[in-house]
């Protein structure tokens, strides 16, 4: 499929149709955490305040952007990391970044109808199983932002608790996507940013899970409609079930 109809929540696909994705998360010296707000003109999740970068890795890209199942499990799956280069590029202007330095943390599995943009009927949204990378900047390295207007509108280095104020500024910070919710809200400030050392670290991430994919429904922002109100949350039910699958396989290999 085409970027273009993975992304139509209609009759006949009111999910979307699920594909890969990855978030990047770009850390300076100090802690900080780069945001964009996503320019007026996306088709989707437009003026929406979210992680350093996210869009998807394509086939027929040199340096390649494809990973085998075994490059995400062995932790390494250097085909989104070159897409994350390229993004950050395309996006924000940052150039220089090595793709060796990115580390992989989780996936994340989430479905979310655009309402924010087009209503309750929207015809558009995200059904993705996000890679989250993290990346923290050096000392003495420079970063240049120069954000491309037709994908990013304004940018913000925020720290951990001016970020937990942000995301109850509905003033100032109105919108929020729904996928850098689930990641900042259920791991990144309850968990990650207590130790980005080990976050950024490529040999003592204590927060590394390749193997899971965590599924979430996006009930709190109310974007599990799916074709105007026609399909209703599944992930949540899906994610206990593996829950009971892992837990029972464990039992029985005790």
């Amino acid at each position: 499929e085409n970027k273009y109809n993975t992304h139509k929540f209609v009759i006949g696909q009111p999910k979307g149709i699920v594909h890969r994705a990855f978030s990047v998360l770009l850390f300076d010296t100090e802690g900080r955490l780069l945001l964009q707000q996503r320019a007026a003109s996306k088709i989707t999740f437009a003026q929406v305040w979210t992680n350093t970068c996210c869009s998807h890795p394509l086939y027929g890209m040199k340096p390649d952007e494809v990973d085998s199942p075994q490059a995400t499990l062995s932790g390494n799956p250097i085909g989104v990391k070159n897409a994350a280069v390229r993004k950050l590029k395309h996006e924000l202007g940052i150039e220089g970044l090595d793709p060796s330095r990115f580390e992989f943390i989780t996936r994340v599995h989430y479905w979310a109808s655009d309402v924010d943009t087009h209503g309750p009927e929207s015809p558009w949204g995200e059904h993705e199983i996000d890679y989250i990378l993290a990346y923290q900047l050096q000392p003495g390295e420079n970063l240049q932002v120069k954000p491309e207007p037709d994908e990013v509108m304004a940018v913000a280095w925020l720290n951990a608790r001016e970020l937990e104020a942000a995301m109850d500024d509905t003033q100032r910070f109105p919108l929020w996507s729904p996928w850098f919710k689930i990641i900042a809200r259920r791991f990144l400030l309850p968990k990650w940013w207590n130790d980005l050392n080990a976050l950024c670290s490529p040999n003592n991430n204590k927060f590394a899970d390749f193997e899971t994919i965590h599924r979430f429904d996006c009930h709190e922002m109310n974007q599990v409609l799916g074709a105007g109100g026609a399909v209703a949350g599944f992930l949540d039910a899906l994610n206990k079930q593996e829950n009971a699958h892992i837990k029972n396989k464990k039992k029985d290999c005790s």
